[in-house]
């Protein structure tokens, strides 16, 4: 069994983030492991990578002190991130191959799009990139969706 002692949390303010981060905690708590949660801005094309958005800064400091806490009360080590980047995808794959960490663990909210469930684009394309174990933790169904 995989003992993962890096763990990179992409987060974006849902409740999905929540559930990734405990199952994150308890396997890292397992290994001795740490955890490493990241919140990425991603930004228009049309504006310089540096812009300062300071709506989307506000909203990741928010999301980012929530995921401390969770982590903290589970007596688990972490350290956050904000990046900005034109596409989330491959900021997540950078930082993780940049940190060297063993495993990637996304919460994912269901969602559909024309009807049918997808994925979106991040998580394609970390599952196609990521150079480590990648642990989606997909919300259950609710019954709006069903």
């Amino acid at each position: 069994m995989m003992q993962p002692k890096k763990i990179l949390i992409p987060v974006n303010g849902t409740e999905a983030d929540e559930e990734a981060i405990r199952l994150s905690c308890r396997l890292a708590k397992k290994s001795g492991g740490k955890l490493y949660v990241t919140y990425v801005i991603q930004v228009d094309r049309t504006l310089p990578l540096d812009a300062e958005d300071r709506p989307a800064i506000d909203k990741g400091e928010q999301v980012l002190d929530h995921a401390e806490r969770i982590a903290e009360e589970m007596d688990c080590a972490v350290e956050t991130d904000m990046l900005q980047a034109r596409e989330i995808g491959p900021a997540l794959v950078d930082e993780a191959i940049e940190r060297g960490v063993d495993l990637i663990t996304i919460g994912f909210t269901y969602k559909k799009q024309f009807g049918e469930f997808t994925l979106g684009e991040t998580i394609p394309y970390v599952l196609k990139n990521a150079p480590c174990w990648v642990l989606i933790c997909r919300e259950p169904i609710s019954e709006e969706e069903d």
